[in-house]
């Protein structure tokens, strides 16, 4: 055989062999993915058909970390716990990622469709999440497993109580609880903090018509929780509440936040910071609608109130407080903003009126700024058909205090315009009080204070109101202020001098 003929056989066997080797690797199966688990709520056998038990459907589904609610209802009869350390320890998909860095894949969440509505038939809460986070807010504290728990997610879905003791949303030892475009109503608590969490958010939710608390902050160890453009309305006992607990960096900004008093609850109010038994500081409330309800008892906008001293070791020291209250609109209920044994408050930018009992209420406190505010008796929201209301200020055994550039109009049915009783270093400038029943500005038992630059008058026709009246007190400056009407100063209550009567 020539040499040419052998060398073509080979050429063939060679691209022979070569297209074999090609067909095969076309042929090859393509490597197995790691299965995926179900995450939607049905494929676990959830029916949410409103008249099924779908507890231990969805509780079964909650061992995989990501829930998701097609459109429909679900009922449950107990609380669907979401452990987030156990969740963090569940063979992750795909695998995970080189040792010392975070899992990416390790978060949990629970989504609806539009229309998912879950409801709580039973006891407790809806969703309770369960983390082991027991650091700060340093991420030098927090475990390298908590980052495996962090940022769990409640998002689009709606939690209707149908049981008395029903809640919607609990949570403990959690880091970074993202909570948003979430409607809670019919239960007891909307949203129930406890024990130990650490930066919260809570946004764009609809917290409506709960018999207890809509956001609880439950003698909960809590540093940064943001409460941010929600609705937090008609719940009995409270809207957003903080109660004992160590609560610090509290936000609550562009909210709407009303009638959060049932008519037979205790005493509580639409935003109360309660010390008692605790220590809540660092509060932030800005930008919010704040009103109703005036016919509760002891109902308030905003009520903060620090820890008294009530055992021999107690110490007098007043250090709770620290709260802004900035760019608010405030009314209708029996007293705006009351403080009583806080410190460090500033109040500035806030429009208040329809208070039943005083717009501004404060007890035992110091170091308490109140700059340029409205304090006014609207016509509109004062006709005949409403019982009078009194809108007056009150200071009461308070120490350390300013007031000033802020005006105050047509007080009713209270002892005067403002009232100042056993003050201690006040500096009251700059204040506009103008055709206030009684008195204008009451002074009584005030020491070491100053009072100038006010403009104190009644144009009213027939009236027999008097611009500033003392009673006791001493060693104040009541200078340069401008009134409009008599006035009734003691002698020896200090410097009185340069006062203009308008003649």
């Amino acid at each position: 055989m020539s040499r040419r003929v052998l060398l073509l056989f080979a050429l063939v066997a060679v691209g022979t062999v070569g297209a074999f080797a090609l067909n095969a690797r076309v042929d090859q199966p393509p490597p197995q993915k790691p299965p995926t688990p179900p995450t939607n709520v049905r494929e676990y056998g959830a029916r949410g058909d409103g008249a099924t038990d779908d507890w231990e459907a969805i509780q079964s589904a909650a061992k995989v970390g990501v829930l998701h609610f097609p459109t429909g209802t679900y009922i449950i009869t107990k609380p669907v716990v979401i452990d987030l350390a156990k969740l963090a320890k569940r063979p992750l998909l795909p695998p995970p990622l080189p040792a010392g860095k975070d899992s990416a894949d390790a978060a949990v969440a629970i989504r609806g469709e539009v229309g998912a509505r879950i409801v709580m038939a039973g006891e407790g809460p809806a969703f309770k999440f369960v983390g082991s986070h027991a650091g700060t807010a340093d991420p030098k504290t927090v475990k390298p497993e908590v980052w495996k728990e962090r940022m769990p997610i409640v998002e689009g879905i709606e939690i209707v109580g149908d049981h008395d003791k029903a809640n919607g949303i609990e949570a403990t030892g959690t880091m970074q609880l993202t909570i948003t475009r979430v409607l809670i109503r019919k239960c007891h608590h909307g949203i129930h903090l406890t024990t130990r969490n650490r930066n919260v958010l809570i946004a764009d939710c609809h917290i409506y018509e709960n018999r207890g608390i809509g956001i609880f902050l439950d003698a909960v160890n809590l540093h940064q929780i943001n409460v941010t453009g929600c609705h937090v309305s008609y719940c009995d006992l409270g809207g957003i509440v903080a109660r004992a607990g160590q609560v610090r960096n509290l936000q609550i900004t562009g909210c709407d936040i009303e009638s959060n008093h049932g008519a037979n609850s205790p005493a509580t109010a639409n935003v109360l910071i309660d010390s008692t038994g605790g220590s809540n500081a660092e509060v932030a409330i800005t930008g919010c609608t704040i009103q109703h309800n005036h016919v509760a008892a002891g109902s308030a906008n905003i009520r903060i109130k620090g820890p008294s001293a009530t055992k021999a070791k107690d110490t007098d020291e007043l250090r709770d407080g620290h709260v802004t209250i900035t760019g608010n609109v405030l009314s209708d209920v029996k007293v705006n903003v009351h403080l009583d044994h806080a410190r460090g408050v500033v109040m500035t930018g806030n429009t208040c009126w329809t208070a039943y009992e005083h717009n501004l209420l404060v007890e035992h406190s110091t170091a308490v700024t109140v700059g340029p505010n409205n304090f006014d008796r609207n016509p509109r929201y004062a006709g005949e058909e409403k019982p009078e209301t009194a809108n007056d200020i009150v200071f009461r055994d308070c120490t350390d205090c300013t007031l000033t550039g802020f005006a105050i109009s047509r007080v009713r049915a209270a002892p005067a315009g403002i009232t100042l009783e056993r003050c201690d270093r006040f500096n009251v400038g700059n204040l506009t009080i103008l055709d206030c029943d009684a008195v204008g500005l009451l002074l009584k038992d005030v020491t070491n204070s100053r009072i100038s630059g006010c403009l104190i008058r009644d144009d009213r026709p027939n009236t027999e109101s008097v611009s500033l009246k003392t009673s006791g007190g001493r060693a104040n400056m009541i200078v340069d202020n401008y009134l409009g009407r008599p006035a009734d100063i003691l002698k020896g209550v200090g410097l009185v001098e340069r006062n203009y009567d308008g003649k």
